[in-house]
């Protein structure tokens, strides 16, 4: 995003958050957190300290470093381009509501629902919308009664999924194809979150949507349809969205026929409003011999370059620095009308 954004146009403030949750300011240089499968970027602690406003009624970012304290100036509009816990689940969306920052994406509910694969299957299942059937086990229910989960196995049928409810990028998923891996499985995804998910694995065609937002009064946007074809892994798994990994094809457009493209199209509108979805969001389907069924939706999706958000609106007509400036367009946009 930081290649993609027209100096000539946007002033970019690049805040990096340490593992410890130390607000830093960074270098203006994308090379920096290019991503290496041998080595991901972090964030180091550099001694520096970006302070938000002190009151809703400045927009001042501040920065304490070793000469001092200093303005980095007022600020228009917040990017949170994060994942994960704390990043796309409403946590940071709620701090920025109390400063009267806006920013690109879904608020407060919107990003917990996107971030909860239980709650998110549960308001789409209210919205009448077709989801996988699941069973949502907490870490004590594990512990104090096991057979509940090969209990939940047995009626969801194998091959199932073992998922996080709350963790991105495919951390924690596990495919259990004979009940002696459900152990295994559910070890790993309670590494992860004190709550998981065991879901029926879906026969199907793996799809993916895009969405955007339109401005205020304007209708919300689907993209074509992006198509994860999985040829060498178990499923598409954090490995391959981020470090390229063989063993997954993504291809996009996917071959649809215009009534296919019609109808996921609607669908992933309908979930991105069922959660009260603002901006933008990734929302994730298999077609199965039944027809389409939502695995999830995605708040925050990401924005790699082997990424199928941006492929999606890629293939649909925009470029990467118009994708990026069609998002803070529509956030102003919305920050400005106070919706």
């Amino acid at each position: 995003m930081l290649a993609a954004l027209d100096p000539d146009r946007y002033t970019v403030i690049p805040v990096g958050i340490t593992r410890d949750g130390a607000f830093v300011l960074e270098d203006n240089d994308p090379a920096k957190f290019a991503l290496n499968a041998s080595a991901l970027p972090v964030v180091a602690d550099n001694g520096t300290r970006v302070r938000w406003p002190e009151s809703a009624a400045s927009r001042e970012l501040t920065v304490v470093d070793a000469s001092g304290v200093r303005s980095l100036g007022t600020v228009d509009l917040i990017f949170p381009i994060l994942h994960g816990p704390f990043g796309e689940d409403g946590t940071i969306q709620g701090m920025l509501d109390l400063l009267g920052l806006p920013y690109v994406g879904s608020g407060v509910l919107a990003s917990a629902l996107g971030m909860d694969k239980h709650f998110a299957k549960t308001v789409f299942q209210q919205a009448a919308l077709p989801v996988a059937p699941w069973r949502t086990l907490t870490a004590d229910d594990w512990a104090q009664a096991p057979g509940t989960a090969y209990a939940a196995l047995e009626h969801l049928g194998l091959p199932a999924f073992v998922k996080p409810a709350r963790a991105g990028s495919s951390v924690g998923v596990s495919r259990v194809s004979t009940p002696e891996q459900l152990a295994e499985a559910m070890t790993v995804g309670l590494a992860e979150d004190n709550k998981v998910l065991i879901e029926s694995g879906l026969i199907g065609r793996e799809l993916e949507i895009a969405v955007l937002q339109g401005r205020p009064g304007e209708p919300t946007r689907a993209s074509v349809a992006g198509e994860v074809v999985v040829t060498g892994r178990d499923f598409y798994d954090f490995a391959a969205k981020y470090l390229d990994a063989p063993g997954v094809d993504l291809v996009c457009p996917a071959l649809l026929s215009d009534e296919e493209l019609a109808e996921v199209q609607q669908l992933a509108i309908r979930a991105f409003e069922a959660i009260g979805g603002a901006g933008l969001a990734r929302v994730d389907f298999f077609l199965t011999q039944a027809g389409w069924v939502i695995n999830e939706i995605n708040t925050m999706p990401g924005f790699t370059s082997i990424s199928m958000f941006p492929s999606c609106w890629l293939a649909s007509g925009y470029t990467y620095p118009e994708l990026v400036g069609e998002l803070i367009a529509v956030a102003i946009a919305h920050a400005r009308h106070g919706s």
